[in-house]
């Protein structure tokens, strides 16, 4: 496989979270939430390249987990900027020109598996870009500022997007700098590949595979890593992944 970087994007402040502690720095389990998502990529013996953007005043904090969890495939710990889309470009520009692919990853996603970082990377090397996502549960429908129904679309078409998302690099940092000029904000990376007509991939995930941002979240995390514990004293499998919708 060709040589892929990846940044971990880790320097949201998390309001929603409602604690005065950044939500990626909430122990789950007496270890940080970024510290396990950090050892998710850390354990994969293809990874070499972990970057990590965080807060301006956290970049001591984080450096210091490198050195307290074993983290030497953190090879920079970098400040980010006002925006995730700001810190994600400054991230990309952290890697030399040996890194061909880069994968971007949310700080707060401490439950993605090795299998679908590693299914990702194949499939973005195959079609060219991939995301991970699992298809919408719910009905969804489009609303005006009056929230007066307009439409109701096709829910096999509606996939919610998760991270790890996979680019070669030198067309991501395009995609960035064409919104920076044309003062675009996309809510994900595959935002921005799409406005500069990249096709995107997406790759069946895993709906434990949540981002932690408000306090139900944190519970149903640590439901996981309880179910996780017994599932591996056990030796099975716990809850389930993205499939057919019902």
């Amino acid at each position: 496989m060709s040589n892929l970087g990846v940044v971990i994007v880790s320097a949201g402040k998390g309001t929603r979270m409602r604690t005065e502690q950044s939500k990626q720095y909430i122990e789950l389990q007496n270890k940080p939430i970024l510290v396990h998502t950090l050892e998710q990529f850390h354990r994969i013996k293809e990874i070499k390249h972990i970057h990590v953007v965080v807060g301006t005043d956290d970049v001591k904090l984080v450096e210091g987990y490198k050195e307290t969890y074993h983290l030497h495939k953190v090879t920079s710990v970098i400040p980010g900027g006002k925006e995730r889309q700001d810190s994600v470009y400054k991230g990309l520009l952290s890697f030399d020109e040996s890194i061909d692919w880069v994968m971007i990853h949310d700080g707060v996603r401490p439950f993605v598996t090795e299998d679908d970082i590693m299914s990702c990377w194949r499939k973005a090397e195959e079609k060219g870009a991939a995301v991970m996502a699992v298809p919408v549960k719910d009905t969804i429908k489009l609303v005006n500022e009056n929230m007066d129904v307009l439409s109701t679309p096709e829910r096999k078409q509606l996939w919610a997007i998760q991270t790890p998302q996979v680019f070669q690099l030198k067309e991501l940092i395009k995609a960035h700098e064409y919104a920076k000029e044309q003062k675009l904000l996309g809510t994900d990376d595959a935002m921005l590949m799409e406005m500069v007509g990249a096709s995107i991939h997406v790759v069946p995930g895993d709906y434990q595979n949540i981002k932690i941002t408000t306090p139900d979240d944190l519970e149903y995390a640590q439901f996981i890593l309880a179910k996780k514990s017994t599932s591996n004293n056990l030796g099975g499998e716990v809850l389930g992944r993205g499939g057919t919708q019902q």
